[in-house]
This record gives structure tokens, C-alpha cells and sequence, in this order.
């Protein structure tokens, strides 16, 4: 699967978001701190994802790998 980061200056800054997932968005003052900080923000939002789900349902969650 490909997911599609976009990236706009704003004054100094640059921020960037991951379409296709909402909430995954950051900022840097370079593109490329910009680009290294969407793919942190992106890991910890699926991980937060992981976390709530196994909170929410523990044992009577069924789990598989998905691969798109």
C-alpha cells in the first residue's frame, strides 16, 4: 500500500499530512524535518490505533496481518 504525504510552505515553515489517514499531520522548519517528522507522527498514530483497539477489546479481538 501507498499512502500520498503532502507538504505546503506556511510563512517559514513547512507542514505536512498523510492524506488518506486523518490526524497525521505535523511541521519543521525544513522540508526534509517536515517529511522525517510526518513519518514519526505517522508510526505513532497507528501504534496509538493499536493501543486503543487492545484496550478496548483485549481478549475478544481477533487479529490478522493485512497487507494492501
Amino acid at each position: 500500500m501507498q499512502l500520498t504525504a503532502s507538504y505546503k510552505k506556511v510563512g517559514k515553515w513547512y507542514a505536512g499530512w498523510v492524506n488518506e489517514i486523518p490526524g497525521v499531520n505535523t511541521q519543521g522548519r525544513t522540508l526534509a524535518s517536515c517529511k522525517k517528522n510526518l513519518r514519526d507522527a505517522l508510526k505513532m498514530v497507528l501504534e496509538a490505533n493499536r493501543m486503543v483497539a487492545k484496550k478496548n477489546f483485549g481478549k475478544e479481538m481477533l487479529k490478522e496481518s493485512l497487507s494492501l
